[in-house]
């Protein structure tokens, strides 16, 4: 996970996003996340946990997050 948002967020289409409200809002969800992840990682380290076994964690998390897409259908 890069700290900063991408410079650009790839659409369903393979186009980018370019929408100046949807660019935004991801911007700021970027922000919100990354600043969440490194306070989730940082707690972890600072009560003991393992650095590398938090980062294993959170990224299984990640990956294990229902698709919206099959949640609609």
């Amino acid at each position: 996970m890069s700290l900063r948002a991408p410079a650009t967020w790839p659409g369903a289409d393979g186009r980018p996003v370019a929408c100046r409200e949807k660019l935004k809002v991801l911007a700021e969800n970027h922000a919100e996340a990354a600043q969440t992840l490194t306070d989730l990682l940082e707690d972890a380290v600072l009560m003991g946990v393992d650095e590398a076994a938090m980062r294993r964690i959170l990224a299984e998390m990640v990956a294990e997050l229902p698709s919206p897409r099959r949640a609609a259908s």
